[in-house]
């Protein structure tokens, strides 16, 4: 994430994107780790992931308000590009991007911490 080392905090508080991005990364292997894609289930799939991030980040105890999006894309050769843009408190909120990539698809998170302290 550009500019994200620029806003990192040390704080025990504070948000840190290696430490979202190991629970987020978890979160996506519990739910999709293994499987094959399918256009039956994704739905499904992308709920529990956002679900089970969310779940996870709150039990850190940090005082954020969370936002989590989820896309999953089938590997069929097709480019996969997003994007993501925020007006908010530089010095206080933060966002971190999660790419994942199984034998048959790609999953991208994001998270949105905003502050509430």
């Amino acid at each position: 994430m550009t500019g994200m080392e620029e806003y990192h905090n040390s704080g025990e508080g504070s948000f840190n994107s290696e430490e979202v991005e190991t629970v987020i990364k978890e979160c996506i292997q519990n739910v999709v780790g293994g499987k094959d894609y399918s256009q039956g289930e994704v739905n499904e799939w992308t709920s529990a992931i956002v679900e089970l991030s969310l779940t996870q980040l709150v039990k850190q105890g940090k005082l954020y308000k969370y936002i989590v999006t989820c896309d999953v894309m089938q590997k069929t050769g097709a480019g996969l590009h997003t994007a993501n843009s925020c007006y908010w408190d530089t010095s206080t909120d933060r966002s971190c991007t999660v790419k994942w990539e199984g034998r048959t698809m790609y999953c991208v998170v994001s998270v949105f911490a905003i502050s509430i302290a």
